[in-house]
């Protein structure tokens, strides 16, 4: 019976909707949640005690992050005050193990919480995971479009300055981190305007095509095919225009051959996905 009306809520409850209409002093209220038995909720909260890891289980906070999104949705956002401690707990963490197991689902979190929660209590903790380790750092890496369309425009835009970071890395082999940061910079492109994208993610995508791994490059041919249409259908044609100038300059008259290369295979992409109309293009 029990199982059935937690089933009933999450289905039926209006607190999946995208926007919080639960005020911070209403959410204060309350420390006891009546969707789970009280007793159920203590045991999991209890997980994040060291002595349990000591004692029961090494890998138990590890358990607990992982499950905490499921637990999230179950008991609905006006409960997230009683696990809003907890998962501050397992965000810093001494284990990476953890940290990157939050930070591989904080978007499907945010989604759960709603965009007021997620202002206030996730966009620290992606802050921090944006400094941490590569094994953390590649858990927001891989969902960094799904979290940032989350955010209200301008907290959106503060990233912009820190995407730059990305390409540095704690191994320069660590080649697929660079090629996540270029897949998922194609989806960011919806994100922003043309001229931040001109201004901040142009540069990044110059720098991917000259990667030392083929990998990366070709994905970010696609990049900057992706960006010369975005730019095009932009309502001011001097982005697109410096942006095709800046190529021919930097790759077509580029000293080494790989660079003159790199501007045939960003030219090829850039014709069959019809990112310019011939005539632009010619």
């Amino acid at each position: 019976q029990s199982r059935d009306s937690v089933i009933h809520y999450i289905h039926n409850d209006s607190d999946l909707s995208t926007s919080s209409s639960f005020s911070p002093e209403e959410e204060r209220k309350s420390k006891v949640q009546d969707v789970v038995p009280q007793a159920l909720l203590d045991q999991y909260l209890s997980m994040t005690d060291p002595s349990r890891a000591q004692t029961v289980d090494t890998e138990i906070a590890k358990h607990c992050a992982y499950s905490l999104p499921g637990v999230a949705l179950t008991l609905g956002r006006q409960n997230w005050h009683c696990l809003k401690d907890t998962y501050e707990t397992l965000a810093s963490d001494m284990q990476w193990k953890v940290r990157r197991t939050l930070a591989f689902s904080i978007h499907e979190l945010a989604v759960i919480l709603g965009d007021q929660l997620t202002a206030g209590d996730l966009v620290p903790v992606f802050n921090g995971f944006l400094k941490d380790l590569d094994e953390v750092r590649i858990g927001v890496l891989k969902h960094l479009h799904d979290f940032l369309k989350l955010l209200h425009v301008d907290k959106r835009r503060e990233y912009l300055y820190q995407l730059q970071e990305f390409l540095v890395t704690d191994n320069s082999r660590n080649w697929r981190f660079r090629a996540e940061l270029a897949e998922q910079l194609i989806l960011l492109l919806d994100l922003y305007s043309a001229k931040d994208i001109y201004d901040y993610l142009r540069p990044i995508a110059f720098s991917l095509c000259a990667d030392k791994v083929s990998s990366v490059r070709w994905i970010s041919y696609k990049l900057v095919s992706e960006m010369v249409k975005k730019l095009y259908m932009a309502s001011t044609p001097t982005f697109v225009v410096d942006l095709m100038n800046e190529l021919v300059e930097k790759f077509c008259k580029c000293h080494k051959w790989s660079g003159r290369q790199t501007f045939v295979f960003i030219c090829q992409t850039i014709s069959e996905d019809d990112c310019l109309p011939m005539d632009q293009f010619a």
